[in-house]
């Protein structure tokens, strides 16, 4: 990348004192920019915070416009994170959280609205959330609330109208008063009355009796594989399914959230082929690792649900390959380490950090596998998530008109992740020493350049946007 003022091209240097600036305007060279459905070099241009070209390299005049030249490097869109809990610990924060994921090449994230002070489920609730994010955010953010069991229906209208881009509840009683579960019954009315506002209900899908039971059975094991077996795969298909029929029955939208099975996603497929306006998303964890690495990674790959067999795995890389997975989400649920290193593996926290490292991840895992998927994983990782909630008018894609929200994206074999260089507060990564085999090397979030691998981060709180 070149200086500011240098209109000549330099692959491979850094955008200088353009870093936490806006940029006006501003030319990005890519050699890898998707045009015509072929990556090929091409240039984006940048006035302000949105796209206002985008064409083949050309001839034209640049003359006063500043030039970021990327050489081979792949220029995408700026990454849709559709799944992040930045306030389930006080440790995080929105703050670090889209810090993280500005170095991550994430320039909006969905937050979930299961926070450690109380989920967010009043209008008042919600706008002290969205005055926090105002203040702290260094990516835009949507905000999702939630629906209080037995009764709480009755405020998705006014929770709506005050800016919940939608709604999430949950079908397992993971926490009584930060994270509940909505029985069937209770279902029925929250399908309905999210419905009647027009955004989408997100789910939680699994199956409480036979998890409860379990748990009960499992209760003292000291097996790393407990957790496992206390949430087998027939609790989330049923899960699943129970949302799903819901959601038909009443004509709402749905979002499944973090699939971690083959036959879940088919599920939802055959769904949506009847006509039933459902999406859903898997996550990076469950494309990387199996329950084997529970045996090294112990408490801190303890993720609901949980991780499952190599042929899962392998079976959700073949749907994204088919493009048949919407969305691909990071599910960033960042608990200090000491909430992760209890040696009985049930006495931890489930979740894991995940926003800055999620495109990298899933994005080199895709072409280890060919273009084709590479693409399609993409896709799930940009303009699925900005359609499910809305948002494919300013994101998703790079298109005149939309913000100027870019990655850039070099294949590097060598790059291995350190959780030490994270920007998360957890302090700690799965994905620790996994060579993902490329990097993101700058991040442009409505035409300010946030991130750049050869300087670090830049930018201020409240620069982010409440969407």
């Amino acid at each position: 990348m070149t200086g500011p003022d240098d209109d000549a091209t330099a692959s491979g240097a850094h955008p200088g004192d353009a870093v936490g600036q806006p940029l006006r305007p501003t030319l990005v060279v890519a050699g890898r920019l998707l045009l015509g459905g072929t990556w090929r070099r091409g240039e984006v241009w940048i006035e302000g915070e949105r796209i206002v070209r985008v064409t083949a390299t050309s001839a034209e005049d640049r003359s006063g416009a500043r030039r970021i030249d990327v050489g081979e490097d792949r220029v995408i869109p700026g990454i849709v994170d559709a799944h992040v809990h930045s306030l389930s610990h006080a440790h995080e924060g929105i703050r670090a959280a889209t810090r993280s994921a500005a170095a991550g090449g994430v320039t909006t994230i969905v937050e979930m609205p299961f926070d450690a002070t109380g989920p967010v489920n009043t209008v008042d609730r919600l706008r002290a959330k969205q005055e926090l994010a105002d203040r702290e955010a260094h990516v835009d953010v949507a905000l999702l609330g939630t629906i209080e069991p037995r009764g709480g229906w009755r405020r998705a209208e006014a929770l709506a109208h005050a800016g919940a881009r939608g709604f999430k509840v949950s079908l397992f009683d993971t926490d009584p008063v930060r994270f509940p579960r909505i029985d069937d019954r209770d279902l029925l009315n929250v399908s309905a009355a999210v419905g009647a506002t027009g955004r989408t209900l997100c789910a939680h899908a699994e199956n409480n009796e036979i998890i409860k039971a379990l748990l009960v059975e499992e209760a003292g094991s000291t097996d790393v594989h407990a957790h496992t077996r206390s949430r087998p795969p027939v609790a989330e298909a049923l899960g699943v399914l129970t949302a799903m029929e819901i959601a038909a029955t009443s004509g709402s939208a749905l979002h499944l959230c973090h699939l971690s099975l083959p036959r879940s996603v088919d599920l939802a497929l055959w769904y949506r082929d009847q006509g039933a306006d459902v999406t859903f998303e898997t996550c990076p964890h469950y494309l990387t690792f199996t329950s084997a690495d529970l045996e090294t990674r112990r408490g801190r790959l303890k993720i609901n649900p949980p991780l499952r067999e190599g042929a899962d795995r392998e079976g959700l890389w073949s749907r994204i390959a088919a493009g048949r997975v919407p969305v691909i989400s990071s599910d960033h649920a960042p608990w200090p380490a000491e909430l992760k290193d209890h040696d009985s593996i049930l006495a931890n926290r489930s979740g894991a950090p995940g926003v800055e490292t999620m495109a990298a991840v899933t994005l080199g895992g895709a072409l280890a596998r060919g273009e084709e998927v590479f693409t399609r994983a993409l896709e799930a990782l940009t303009i699925g998530p900005a359609r499910r909630y809305g948002l494919e008018g300013r994101k998703g894609s790079i298109e005149v008109g939309k913000d100027a929200d870019i990655a850039v994206l070099r294949t590097d074999p060598d790059a291995r992740i350190d959780e030490r260089r994270l920007h998360s507060r957890a302090g700690w990564s799965p994905y620790d020493g996994v060579r993902p085999g490329v990097v993101v090397t700058a991040t442009i979030a409505r035409g300010t350049v946030v991130w750049d691998a050869g300087v670090g981060l830049s930018s201020t709180d409240g620069r982010g946007e409440v969407l």
